[in-house]
């Protein structure tokens, strides 16, 4: 069984990722927890992680503090 890790934990200060990288990601991704519509108003925006799940097989699934949605790792990015 894989050890999974997340980028981001809870509490962590994150960016969501600009709009082109969202619509790319939106158009390649054909499995769980597609973005939806409401989540693409977020691009850029810095947020708090409240929450950090793993889909079956280790796929990264975050909340963040006032942001519609579930978060895949690759939506988000380090402020840093």
């Amino acid at each position: 069984m894989p050890q999974y890790k997340e980028q981001f934990p809870k509490g962590s200060m994150i960016r969501v990722k600009e709009r082109d990288a969202l619509e790319l990601f939106k158009k390649e991704w054909r499995y769980h927890n597609p973005l939806q519509s409401a989540q693409f108003a977020c691009a850029g925006r810095e947020g708090t992680v409240t929450t950090v799940s793993f889909y079956h097989g280790g796929d990264v699934l975050y909340t963040l503090e006032g942001m519609p949605g579930v978060w895949h790792e690759q939506c988000l990015e380090s402020i840093e």
